[in-house]
């Protein structure tokens, strides 16, 4: 991540919140765990197992019961963090860098965990594979694409349909790392990091003047913050709910490598930029304002 001028950029300085949030302690969900304990009241012990060893579609469990289980899980985490205050909410908080704001750290924080949360149930793999502190690159992305539907960008839910369709076609069990990080998806992550800084800014200035209200600051803070993150949490889901890896009938299967367009893709290494790969007119991707 280049300093200085780099993190004035909007794309960069999106990029630099969502990979300081992904590194906050107790922001990462480990799927296993928490497919467990979500399914535990609603599916039989050999369905949670299949679950966890493939998908939630694999073992047959209807986007019904997946509907109710995500509505839980939307209702925990914005209750979480609407009610944390801005430095006391994720441990880890003071170690930011000074170029990321708290609160903004911690609200992102919160968006990673749902996002992961609602990509489980709804089929997706893990997104944090291993136990290090590094972020790969086809993370960072799809993570990108994710927050662009939380805020309504109809070219992220048009790119997370397609990295969707890439996995279900090719019964893959990780994501997509060649389109995520250099190909088709790549220049629209960009274009989606772009806009999501713009936004980010804007949300992060209504929240600063809000505080500034006396005695009522903390109430108006504490209902912005609902006021977003429970709706954007429920576009979420309606998005990834209604794709391919979320139908019962799409079953994955045991995989020794990733295969996309018919060429086994291997991992990346942690989030970097790629901007002299593609320039900023790579690709013509329009970003909406946020859809009702």
């Amino acid at each position: 991540m280049k300093q200085g001028k780099g993190i004035e950029n909007p794309e960069s300085r999106f990029s630099a919140v969502l990979l300081a949030a992904a590194k906050l302690p107790g922001v990462r969900i480990n799927r296993e765990a928490y497919l467990r304990s979500a399914l535990a009241r609603h599916c039989s012990e050999d369905d949670i197992r299949r679950a966890i060893e493939e998908t939630p579609a694999a073992a047959g469990i209807t986007v019904e019961v997946l509907d109710k289980v995500a509505n839980d899980s939307i209702r925990f985490e914005t209750g979480k963090v609407s009610a944390l205050s801005a430095a006391a909410g994720i441990p880890g908080i003071l170690a930011l860098p000074a170029t990321v704001p708290a609160d903004v750290a911690q609200y992102f924080g919160h968006m990673v965990r749902i996002a992961q949360k609602l990509a489980y149930l709804y089929s997706w793999p893990d997104l944090f594979s291993d136990d290090g502190d590094d972020v790969d690159d086809a993370t960072m992305g799809v993570l990108t694409l994710f927050f662009g539907v939380m805020f309504g960008t109809q070219s992220a839910n048009a790119a997370v349909g397609k990295v969707a369709g890439m996995m279900a076609e090719q019964v893959a069990k990780k994501l997509p790392q060649k389109a995520l990080t250099q190909g088709v998806i790549y220049p629209i992550v960009k274009k989606v990091a772009a806009y999501l800084g713009v936004q980010m800014t804007k949300q992060s200035f209504a929240k600063a003047v809000s505080k500034a209200i006396p005695l009522v600051g903390a109430v108006v803070s504490g209902g912005l913050t609902l006021a977003t993150f429970l709706p954007m949490a429920k576009r979420l889901k309606k998005h990834l709910s209604g794709l391919p890896l979320a139908d019962p009938s799409h079953r994955l299967m045991d995989m020794d490598g990733e295969v996309v367009d018919g060429e086994v893709v291997e991992d990346h290494g942690p989030f970097t930029a790629h901007a002299e790969q593609y320039g900023t007119d790579a690709t013509a991707i329009k970003l909406e304002e946020p859809q009702s």
